[in-house]
């Protein structure tokens, strides 16, 4: 399917469908040139006021799209409360990678610094609290692929584990996080070597051969103090209590 040139297709969607809005921010695939068949548009609408942000889909000139529309005070928001406190940063790298559209202008200048100077400081660090549950959690579904039930069990824990091992590796070096499809791409800027294990790793275990993967996976642990299950304990904050309804 011959699709209509993304840069363009963002400018008319900008003009037809965002009256009053500043500019767009088109990020995604098909900005680093790796767009498939399926690809999306993803676009940061930026307006200079909004009553609130919102994000919707819809399909135009035969792509799929994804906006995500929001004001300087609203992707702040964003930024801070959702981006920086999952130490993941999407709408971060977004903002920072995407393409202005038509051009860069005062305020998507603007956002995009805040952006690029937010990743640069890195996500707030892991505490040891958070470090051991994620050790423990692991540790847990490695227990569990020791002696799964069947195939398909075995199948979801490794899937599981793909997401939770890769976010750890990158969390405990400091690195911002990665969820999905983006964890190869951001083990592969942190550590090339580890990234093709990884792959290598994962793909033995899909198979059904796990035994590299639990190499693999006690040498990402091995950094933060190994697996972890015996003498672990999390107490919750003084205020997590409800009363019941009356009866």
């Amino acid at each position: 399917m011959n699709r209509p040139d993304p840069i363009q297709t963002a400018a008319t969607i900008l003009r037809e469908r965002y009256d009053g809005a500043d500019s767009v921010l088109l990020a995604g695939s098909v900005t680093r040139g790796e767009e498939t068949a399926t690809s999306d548009l993803d676009l940061v609408v930026l307006y200079p006021a909004l009553d609130r942000s919102f994000r919707e889909s819809f399909r135009y000139a035969q792509w799929p799209v994804e906006a995500f529309v929001h004001d300087r005070e609203t992707i702040e928001y964003y930024f801070i409360e959702k981006d920086r406190a999952s130490g993941v940063g999407s709408m971060m790298w977004m903002v920072h990678d995407g393409i202005p559209v038509p051009g860069p202008t005062p305020l998507n200048r603007r956002i995009k610094t805040r952006a690029k100077a937010l990743i640069e400081a890195g996500p707030p660090g892991w505490t040891a609290a958070e470090i051991d549950y994620s050790r423990y959690t692991i540790t847990g579904l490695l227990d569990d692929l020791a002696e799964p039930r069947n195939t398909g069990e075995c199948r979801a824990i490794v899937a599981s584990l793909y997401h939770l091992v890769g976010n750890h590796a990158l969390r405990t070096r400091g690195l911002w996080g990665a969820t999905s499809k983006t964890i190869p791409r951001r083990l592969s800027k942190a550590d090339a070597a580890l990234a093709l294990r990884y792959d290598d790793a994962f793909a033995e275990a899909f198979r059904g051969h796990a035994g590299p993967l639990v190499v693999l996976i006690d040498d990402v642990l091995a950094s933060s103090g190994g697996r972890l299950f015996e003498g672990y304990c999390a107490y919750s904050d003084a205020d997590s209590r409800r009363p019941p309804p009356e009866v």
